[in-house]
């Protein structure tokens, strides 16, 4: 027996249109942010993967994304669990600046180090390792124990609270996760084993 788990980042939002670092701010999905989120519903649907239980973020564009998706796969009055611990990197004094003005202020270099190295992590903001480092414990307490059972998982969240679970499942380093990208709306789907461990990785 082996569980499934669907991993979602939220379809684009109003300030991913803006290149602005999002972080805990708190925008909601553009027009195309909502058809991202309805076409990984139905495309689940299409593919018969109807989970048992449901996850997210406490940021409304990763709730609003599994909303949209659970409306699309017909399912309703279902228990979310919504917790902070799947909330996007906290980008500290970068959030709501465009991508181009924080170059300008601190230098390209500076900020390439913030976005792209494990362990840095941007003023009064996290690295991606501390955003693993509340992500992951919560993913294995919570949520691993129902995929070891058998379950169906769904977990709607963010870019790079999603990046340290792939890293874990996948087993990568630190180069290989900062390397993945996960595209908005785009489902990534493993099985995962009675052990906890990655039996295979699904291609929609």
């Amino acid at each position: 027996m082996t569980g499934t788990l669907i991993l979602v980042r939220h379809g684009q939002s109003e300030w991913n249109l803006k290149n602005l670092f999002t972080g805990w701010r708190n925008p909601d999905l553009t027009e195309q942010g909502i058809a991202e989120a309805r076409a990984t519903g139905k495309a689940l649907k299409a593919a018969g993967l109807v989970p048992d239980l449901f996850y997210t973020s406490a940021l409304r564009r990763a709730q609003h994304t599994l909303d949209l998706i659970l409306e699309e796969l017909g399912i309703e009055n279902v228990v979310i669990t919504r917790n902070v611990a799947l909330n996007e990197r906290d980008y500290g004094d970068l959030s709501g600046l465009n991508k181009d003005d924080a170059r300008a202020r601190w230098g390209e270099e500076q900020v390439h180090v913030w976005r792209r190295s494990y362990d840095v992590p941007p003023p009064g903001g996290e690295s991606l390792k501390d955003t693993a480092a509340r992500t992951l414990p919560y993913y294995e307490a919570e949520i691993l124990p129902h995929l070891k059972a058998g379950s169906s998982v769904l977990i709607a969240a963010h870019g790079n609270s999603l990046r340290a679970l792939v890293m874990a499942i996948e087993g990568l380093t630190p180069e290989q996760i900062l390397a993945r990208e996960l595209a908005t709306g785009e489902p990534v789907t493993y099985r995962i084993g009675p052990d906890g461990k990655l039996v295979e990785r699904l291609v929609l």
